[in-house]
Parts: C-alpha cells; structure tokens; sequence
C-alpha cells in the first residue's frame, strides 16, 4: 500500500456517506472502506493490483450498491460540491480524497475503453490479456452491477451473461483537471459564494432562489444528513425554511439525474471558478442543462416566491406551487387527462395509475386549490401567479370532467357501515370491475366505488373505502346519495371538486379576470376593492377612509399583521398608526400584545390561540368566515375554502356590524 493510498483508508469512514448524498444510491449500504475498494477496482482493471484467491476471482471488495460507477465521465458534480463553500470541512476532505485518488485511476482517463453495465453472474471479478470485469454491486436474483475495460481489440472477459451494457460518457474531470481542482482548494480554499450565480440560474430555469443556490452548491438535498447547518445556511444566504423548500424542489430528481445536470459545469481550466464571475459561467452551463431537460418555468417575482415559502407548504415546494398557477399545462399531474383505477397491495385496495401522476394530481388538488383564495387575496394585481389562477382553475375543471379519472372520498360517516356489503341498499350491488380483480368485496354504481378496508396483523378490518369519478358528480340521485353517505370530516377529495366547481370560486376568477384592480393593487385593500364600502363605514362612523379600510381589514381579513396591512394598503408606519389610533379612539378596537398575532390592535371579544402553522384570530371573525374551533377550544383546523370574494365579504362584515351583531 502506498502512501497516499494510506491516507484515503484513514478518511474513508462513515463519513463518505453523508458527503455524496444526493450523489449516489443506498447510502446505507455503504461501509467503510468504500475508497479503498473503488481505487482497488480501477487498479484491478489495469493490471496493477492482484487480489487474493485463485484468478482473482475474491475481487478488490464492494463499494456500496455500485452506483459510484455513474461518477465515471460525470466526476464533476463530486468536484462542484468539493469545492463550493458551503460543505462542511470534514465532508470536503473526504471529497477531495475521492477526486485525488479518481485522479489516480483508469476513471479519470478519456482513453480508457471503459464500459458499466449489469451481468448474470455471482463472480466478483476477471482479467485476461483482453482486459478485466469487476463486480460493483451486491447480488440481487443473480444479476450485478459490473464495469469493465478493454485492452485489445477483442471483447474483455465477461462475468456473465450481459443484460445491460454502455459506454460511460465523457465529461469534464480528466486526471490533470482533478488534481489542479484538489490543489486550488488546499491553496486557496473553497470558492467565494456568488448571489449573482444564485440570480442568473435562477432567471434562466425558473428554480427557487433556494433551490438554484443548493444546485450550485453541488445538488444538496436533505438525506445530505444532518442536514445545513448554521453556517452553511448562512454561507448559501438561506433560511431554515427556505432550505427545507429548496430540498424539497429538488427532491424529484434522483441521483443520476443529478449527476447529468451538473457533471459538466465546471470550467476547463479549475483556477476560472476563483476569478470574479467565475461561479456564474457554472451558473450558465448548469442552466443550459436543466432548460434541456426539463425546460423553464414562469420567474416569479422574488417577493412571491418569499410568500409562498411562508405558508409552510407540505406537499408541494414554492416553486412547484408557482408553477401551478404560470405554467399549469407543463406540469406533471395536469398536463392530460388521467385515467386511474383501483388495485391491489400490501395494505389494501390502492389508488393509481400508469405514471404514478395522481400523486402530483392530488398534490396539487391539496396544496394548491385551498391556497388559491389567499393567492386571490394576499398577492397584487399583475403578479404572474395571480393572474394565473384563472387558467389553472379552467385546466383542472377540466381534467376533473375526464370520465377516467377516479378520486378518493374518504370513510363512510360513522354508524353507516363497516363493511361494503353494509351499504348495498345504497349503491347497488354491482362490484368494481377494474384491470384486476381486487381482494376485497366491492361496489360500482358508475359514480361511487366502495371497497372493502384492509385487514391488519391483528385481523382488524378498517372501515370501507370510497372512491368517485368526479365527471360523473353532479345534481342527481348517486350524488345526492355519495355526499349524504360522506357528510362529516375526512371527506378527502370531495370538497375540492364542489368548490372548484362552485359559485364562490367561479366569482374569484371572475373577480381576477376583470382586471377591476390597478396593476400592484391588492384585494385584500377595501379602499381598492371595495371603495363604496370604505365610503358607508368612513360616513357612518365619522372616521376617514384610511381608519374605515383598517377596520374592515380587522373585521374579515383573516391575518391583518401589521406587515400584511402596510404591503396591502402601501403605508409607512406613521399612516398605519395613524389609522388605528382613531379607531382606538372611537372604541372600536383595543390595544394590545398577543402570541403570533403580529398586529397591536385587536376586535373586542374573544380571542382564540393557535400554533403554527395555524392562525389566532378574533372568535367573531373565525365564526364570520367558517373557521371551525377544535375541541379544545383552539384554532387547529386550516382555513376553509373561501365562500366570498373579499369585497362580499367586507360588505356582510359591515352589514352585520350595522345590524348590531358585529364584534363585542
């Protein structure tokens, strides 16, 4: 063993996991000794290393489940995230261990006749005067994972019968590119972050400011565990939340695909990523790979994007959420109609369909659509997401009058039934007749499917399961009869469908489609909205306008924080307080401090606390806009689907305040 061989085997720990994750597959496959065995494996393949055991058939030893064999032609985005500032010292020395030794190999060689691919076979290794084969992979049903290299004209020696078989690619990361990178990192240290690199990405593909930043930093995503520290957070100008979002982005590509993006985005000559602008130019090639593969979306405006981060999305990252609304054709889920059935598992009957694209479906239908009333609200007129809304609502109409689309409608109400057999007299006796026969009794009457729950490992059977095709979902008898059998709560998919095609959201995008608001407005703004009800309160109660909007704002808008209301109405500080020390003055709000409310003057009565990410508010407003109280009491639900435009509702707040049943 040489020298430098002993310095890669006392870095490679545990820790080589942790710092290519996002880079590589089964981490927790991974043992140590992982670099010994790659460097091992490339020495085999040329001829320098002879294993123990006759032919060489013990091997030079598994490294991982094999995909490191993707780093071939692609060693690039191992030596972005070698160098970028945001990795944590002890995971940077182990990546630059890795280049240096890469450097070392036939990896690193653009002559080398490599090929990977993957073999029937359980032998671990082979060489002749035509070349080698290794085994790369752990054994699965007798097929592994191998890479060879040729040295004569002939076919190398082969493990096994070839299933799969490619030349690796050809990319940047040549020895002498590998070793001036390691050199230039020890030299100058990592390279300078660049916000302007983070701006450009960001403008050319339509990423998330946070998501372009953690692609540049070498594609980190959240198994990179434990994930951003404090320092890196703050190296990448990012916080906890937007961290979490950027992951979240980029969490639909896999590690091969990461691989692909940024494999040749480093520059010819390493030394360039230290002049100014030097990130930038990896900014662009990394841009023009992603626009290749997966296009570009609508840029948002940042403050948009910095909203939507704030609402602490769970299904769906900001960008995902954006594109929803600027591009919804394009995305995954609603770009054609689909067609899903009902089939078999582990834990009962499951919902699917070809792609798996329900899953961005509903993603979209639960994080999207019961957000769309505060897009209608909290973002001014002429932002690309709002103006959005209205072309989306259209697109998702019409996917859900697609006969082929089967969606979930929860449990049947308690006491209706434990079984499906329990609800024949209500929907027949007709059983589901998918592409395969379920397990489960059933029942299709066109409209509702019922399916029998799972039984468990203690031989409990859950309740039935319903499903519906929402084409089909209307003003008849089957209807009538699907929303009384799912009257209650965990009605799934089910509300969804009859507000999007209801009244209430028919009148926001009419609303948003009349282009009643100037450009930048906002309609959360009474005096913009809503001026001839600013003007009945400002008259009535002897107040100006700017204290008559204030109080409208507090009335029926759900988070009034100061914030919100200086972006909605464009005050500065001393307007706002200006406002509401006449309605402090005239006894209609009282000054207070209270837990998340973000505000200083509050409606009288009841308050109700909540925690994130829920909102406190004012009982009588939680009533006023069909909030409903847990049973302790608190605020712990989301906020319902809206079922007035805010200029109706300013109109009801201030009908019911003249009437005497306003906030007291």
């Amino acid at each position: 063993m040489t020298k430098t061989t002993e310095a890669w085997a006392a870095l490679d720990d545990r820790g080589v996991v942790p710092a290519l994750s996002g880079l590589i597959d089964g981490t927790g496959m991974w043992r140590p000794g992982a670099l010994g065995a790659i460097e091992r494996t490339g020495r085999f393949l040329t001829g320098t290393w002879d294993p123990p055991g006759p032919e060489g058939e013990d091997g030079p030893g598994i490294a991982g489940e094999g995909s490191w064999v993707r780093f071939i032609g692609r060693i690039g985005a191992v030596a972005l995230r070698a160098a970028a500032p945001s990795t944590r010292p002890e995971r940077r020395e182990r990546l630059l261990a890795l280049l240096e030794m890469w450097a070392e190999s036939p990896f690193a060689d653009p002559g080398a006749r490599l090929r990977t691919g993957i073999a029937v076979t359980e032998r671990l290794a082979v060489r002749d005067e035509r070349g080698a084969a290794v085994s790369v992979g752990w054994s699965g049903q007798g097929r592994r994972k191998f890479v060879d290299l040729r040295t004569g004209d002939a076919e190398p020696p082969g493990l096994g019968e070839i299933e799969e078989v490619a030349e690796v690619p050809r990319g940047w990361g040549s020895a002498e590119q590998l070793r001036r990178l390691v050199a230039l990192v020890r030299e100058r240290g990592p390279v300078p972050w660049d916000r302007e690199a983070v701006s450009l990405l960001r403008e050319r593909t339509g990423l998330g400011r946070p998501a372009a930043s953690l692609a540049l930093a070498g594609m980190l995503e959240r198994m990179y565990v434990p994930f951003l520290d404090d320092q890196e957070r703050a190296t990448l100008r990012l916080k906890v939340a937007e961290a979490e979002d950027g992951s979240s982005e980029l969490a639909r590509l896999r590690a091969a695909g990461r691989l692909e993006l940024v494999a040749d985005a480093l520059p010819d000559d390493p030394a360039e990523l230290w002049e100014p602008g030097g990130m930038r130019g990896v900014a662009e090639r990394l841009a023009e790979a992603w626009r290749a593969r997966y296009g570009a979306r609508t840029v948002v405006p940042e403050r948009t994007f910095d909203a939507v981060v704030e609402l602490g999305l769970l299904r769906v990252s900001a960008a995902e959420f954006c594109a929803a609304f600027t591009g919804p054709a394009a995305e995954a889920g609603l770009s054609a109609p689909l067609d899903t059935w009902i089939k078999n598992s582990d834990y009962g009957p499951l919902l699917t369909d070809a792609q798996w694209d329900i899953m961005r479906f509903e993603e979209r239908l639960h994080s999207v659509v019961p957000n769309l009333g505060w897009v209608y609200a909290a973002l001014p007129a002429g932002d690309p997401v709002r103006e959005g809304a209205p072309g989306l609502v259209r697109l998702l109409l019409e996917r859900l009058d697609h006969p082929g689309l089967l969606l979930r409608a929860g449990h049947p109400a308690a006491g209706l039934g434990r079984t499906a057999a329990d609800l024949h007299d209500r929907f027949g006796f007709r059983p589901y007749a998918g592409p395969e026969r379920l397990d489960v009794a059933s029942i299709d009457d066109g409209l509702t499917v019922v399916t029998d729950g799972a039984v468990d490992r203690r031989g409990y059977q859950g309740p039935p399961r319903l499903y519906f095709r929402p084409a089909f979902y209307g003003d008849d008898e089957r209807s009538r009869t699907l929303a009384a059998v799912t009257s209650g709560f965990h009605r799934e998919d089910l509300p969804i469908v009859e507000w999007l095609r209801g009244p209430a959201c028919a009148r926001i995008v009419e609303r948003i489609e009349s282009a009643s608001l100037p450009a930048g407005a906002y309609e959360s703004n009474p005096a913009a909205s809503a001026p001839e009800v600013v003007a009945r309160v400002a008259g009535t109660l002897g107040i100006d306008e700017d204290a008559a909007a204030l109080y409208l704002q507090l009335l029926a808008v759900p988070a009034p924080t100061d914030r919100n209301v200086r972006t909605w109405n464009g005050w500065k500080a001393p307007q706002h307080q200006k406002a509401a020390g006449v309605l402090v003055e005239r006894g209609l709000v009282t000054e207070d401090t209270r837990p998340r409310a973000g505000r200083k003057v509050f409606l009288p009565g009841e308050w109700v606390h909540a925690k994130k990410p829920y909102q406190p508010m004012e009982a009588w407003k939680a009533e006023l806009i069909g909030l409903r109280r847990s049973y302790n009491g608190r605020l712990e639900n989301p906020l319902p689907l809206p079922t007035r435009t805010l200029p109706e509702l300013f109109a009801h707040a201030w009908a019911l305040v003249e009437k005497g049943e306003g906030p007291a």
